[in-house]
């Protein structure tokens, strides 16, 4: 194996990426940093070094193991990286995901039928119940405004 590597191959042989042409376009973009330093992806890595990926909305940390020349199973990926990033960019990974049932991204288009069953069982359990108005009375309301 060679002592370096190109950034772009490794992040798809590491399955960070799904294809090198996604990877070459993440660091053309200045998704892909190594050691804080924005990177093309013509880059060389070498074992030892830190690499972040912006992948909207968190940043991705891994540290280099090991050098790869061609893509590799998931099983033998923790034998090249390790993951280092931090439990609060998961914290708002898991805040996103509750929150993107409410407050759709635009362009998303229309929900899915799973979107859908997902978001009324959401809301379902934000109104505990209390999503039949028949317990109150609207006129009891009214006499109390018309008292003052």
């Amino acid at each position: 194996m060679a002592n370096d590597e190109r950034i772009d191959k490794w992040l798809w042989a590491t399955r960070i990426f799904k294809t090198r042409s996604i990877a070459t376009a993440a660091c053309k973009k200045g998704r892909v940093c190594v050691d804080g330093v924005a990177v093309k992806p013509s880059r060389t890595i070498k074992v030892g070094d830190t690499i972040s990926v912006r992948k909207p909305p968190i940043t991705y940390t891994y540290s280099v193991i090991g050098l790869v020349q061609n893509r590799v199973g998931a099983k033998l990926v923790p034998n090249y990286l390790k993951n280092i990033t931090s439990p609060e960019q998961y914290e708002l990974l898991e805040m996103v995901k509750i929150n993107g049932f409410i407050d759709r991204q635009k362009g998303l288009g229309r929900p899915t039928k799973k979107d859908g069953r997902e978001i009324q069982k959401f809301t379902d359990a934000a109104y505990f119940g209390f999503d039949d108005f028949d317990d109150f009375d609207l006129d009891d309301f009214d006499d109390e405004e018309d008292e003052d």
